[in-house]
């Protein structure tokens, strides 16, 4: 490749993201598409592969595709405000934190369940009766219903 770009597989290489990934985020418009040579193979810029880094790392973090189309275009204006990015980051806390108090509930409820099924020779088993009744009955097992 000529020293102004690398090839989609020097990119992956350099980001951290594979071919695959590079060429869907394309495909939606989250990076740019890159330039192409003559011959048809897309050419990246050390530019496209640090958003490429961004972008991975905001995959990292959890930050969905729309907020982090929000965020790369913060991150290439020049005069956003902080404020605005304060605001997307504390909203996916916020979503993060209603996400881990459901998993701690559900961890909460299959604790008791577990708790209360003898796990012996018996067929009786609360969890597969909750499972069954949808959550809706413990049967006299205190599971927090």
């Amino acid at each position: 490749m000529s020293a102004g770009g690398m090839t989609i597989g020097e990119a992956a290489k350099a980001s951290g993201v594979n071919a695959k990934l590079i060429r869907y985020y394309e495909s939606i418009g989250l990076i740019p598409e890159a330039g192409r040579t003559a011959a048809g193979y897309r050419v990246y810029s050390s530019n496209e592969v640090n958003v490429l880094r961004f972008v991975k790392r905001a995959r990292t973090l959890g930050f969905s595709i729309e907020r982090i189309q929000t965020l790369v275009g913060l991150w290439q204006d020049r005069s956003r405000s902080s404020a605005e990015v304060k605001r997307v980051a504390l909203d996916h806390v916020a979503e993060l934190e209603a996400k881990i108090a459901e998993l701690r509930a559900m961890s909460d409820t299959l604790k008791h369940l577990a708790h209360a099924c003898h796990g012996d020779e018996r067929p009786d088993c609360p969890i597969l009766r909750d499972l069954e009744e949808g959550g809706g009955c413990c049967h006299g097992v205190d599971c927090g219903h």
